[in-house]
């Protein structure tokens, strides 16, 4: 299984960024995995953004809920992100990954930057 970012690098504060991951190996519909966006702001750990389910159905980190939004394109085999109304705050490496079913990541995309400034 092979994941791939794609996405703007740079992006004015306020602006929506939108990403989208592109899985080849696998589908994202097969039982039970789950399709996850996870960040890395510069000089800080890992923060889960949310998961898009086999099923489709979709979970978000309580602290971004408000402005995330996961979807997925079957047809491509692709799953998206948008985050909304963005500040510095969200300049991160953004990782797309499968959650396998022992509950880890087992596949990760290579990364893209995204940095918010003006």
């Amino acid at each position: 299984v092979q994941l791939q970012e794609s996405g703007p690098g740079l992006v004015k504060p306020s602006q929506t960024v939108s990403l989208t991951c592109t899985v080849s190996g696998g589908s994202i519909t097969t039982n039970y995995y789950y399709w996850s966006w996870i960040r890395q702001p510069p000089g800080k750990g890992l923060e889960w953004i949310g998961n898009i389910a086999y099923s489709g159905s979709t979970y978000y980190s309580p602290s971004l809920k408000s402005r995330t939004s996961i979807f997925r394109d079957t047809s491509n085999n692709q799953f998206s992100l948008q985050l909304s109304s963005v500040t510095p705050e969200d300049t991160a490496v953004y990782y797309c990954a499968r959650l396998g079913g022992a509950r880890e990541y087992d596949y990760w995309g290579q990364g893209t930057q995204v940095t918010v400034s003006s």
